[in-house]
């Protein structure tokens, strides 16, 4: 290579990448943007999880898998996947700049998987479309873009085969979040909002919008996994062939309301808010909306529980980290849509702010639902209402105030 690499080790592989604070001139700069390939250490955790997430849609399917993920960079990913996942019969990696084609071939020879692994070096929608006929397509493509994978959903779902994965990541989380929502609205085809919860709507934001793709070719989805971790939302859906399986996917799709007087939300599965007063059952004050979006689980309960089965047999540096991020969103996979963050709440009111803990266990003496999601470890989600929820956590603070 003619720019300073180093070996770094990931899982079960060793990677060649760029030194990264060799392009480093200042501390505010980002460094993987300034490298001549782009690596990003802080990613591994998304690599660990995406490992997994592979490992379990393989032993469900049951059969010898390919995979393809067209934006490469070194390889670190589809390498992993080729070295780590039983049962991966080829792994196509690609991507358009020279030097990571380059770098991404020595990794696969360093790493001895010249038979498995196939590195190309084109474009990544032309090379998806390649694969679109019947008998060429993937078992599973992995999506992991710079910023947004919008622009490769199209040529991906058509590469893909009936019953396919694809996985997603959006770093774009600027838009998706509701700074920039224009921006969002060009992109995902659906309004954000700047709430407490906004990581949750980014999420259904770029599910909704992976259905509406899909159901243009009649072609369905089944979200099986999705989590929000530091700067990016991370999303893993299956797909089936069929215009009746599109047009189940798009029932899900509609619209989040949000009150931010009170608190209050609510969802309404329709394909227009036409009809709708536009104003909260609570406070009569005007709401405002996100969507259309995806209103349906954007996680399957019994794949998340056997992804959990199979941490302990993989080689994770952050394995307790990963178990962690697991167990919170199978306890949260039923819960209500969206959660209430306690801090905002009691900032708005002038409220003393208590423990989650606390929060979430004077829910359940009322009966009601009540679990924390892994987006806010200050969140609560529960089917008690926005009045509900701001007496209860009045009456709380006003009993530790009088405690004190």
């Amino acid at each position: 290579m003619d720019f300073p690499t180093e070996i770094v080790h990931e899982g079960k592989v060793k990677i060649l990448v760029p030194k990264l604070r060799a392009f480093v001139k200042t501390p505010s700069e980002y460094a993987p943007s300034k490298a001549p390939v782009f690596y990003n250490p802080l990613m591994e955790l998304n690599r660990d999880i995406a490992v997994l997430a592979l490992q379990t849609y393989q032993k469900t399917v049951n059969r010898k898998i390919v995979v393809c993920e067209p934006l490469a960079g070194c390889g670190v990913r589809g390498i992993r996947f080729a070295s780590e996942v039983e049962g991966v019969k080829k792994v196509l990696i690609n991507d358009i700049n020279e030097k990571a084609f380059q770098l991404a071939k020595a990794n696969v020879q360093m790493n001895k998987l010249n038979k498995r692994v196939i590195v190309k070096n084109e474009d990544a929608n032309r090379l998806l479309s390649r694969y679109g006929a019947p008998r060429k397509r993937f078992d599973a493509i992995d999506i992991d873009p710079f910023g947004s994978p919008v622009p490769y959903l199209d040529s991906a779902i058509r590469a893909l085969r009936d019953g396919g994965l694809i996985a997603l990541t959006a770093t774009d989380m600027a838009p998706l979040c509701g700074v920039y929502p224009k921006a969002c609205i060009r992109k995902y085809g659906g309004k954000p909002l700047r709430t407490e919860y906004c990581h949750e709507l980014a999420l259904r934001l770029l599910a909704g919008c992976l259905a509406a793709t899909a159901a243009k070719y009649d072609i369905g989805i089944n979200v099986v996994f999705s989590h929000s971790t530091n700067h990016y939302i991370r999303l893993y859906a299956e797909i089936a062939y069929g215009a009746k399986k599109a047009d189940e996917s798009l029932k899900n799709m509609g619209y989040i309301l949000h009150c931010f007087n009170c608190f209050h939300r609510e969802t309404l599965k329709t394909p227009s808010l036409i009809g709708h007063s536009g104003r909260c059952s609570e406070c009569n004050l005007k709401l405002d909306y996100a969507g259309p979006l995806w209103l349906g689980k954007v996680t399957d309960k019994k794949f998340c529980e056997l992804m959990k089965n199979k941490v302990e047999n993989m080689v994770f540096k952050q394995k307790e980290k990963i178990h962690k991020i697991l167990t919170l969103i199978k306890n949260e996979v039923d819960a209500p849509i969206t959660y209430y963050v306690i801090d905002r709440i009691c900032d708005k009111f002038g409220f003393p702010v208590p423990s989650v803990k606390k929060v979430i266990e004077t829910l359940k003496t009322k009966s009601l639902r009540a679990t924390q999601p892994h987006f806010n470890p200050k969140g609560i989600r529960t089917d008690a209402s926005a009045r509900s929820m701001n007496k209860i956590l009045q009456k709380l603070s006003q009993t530790d105030y009088d405690k004190f």
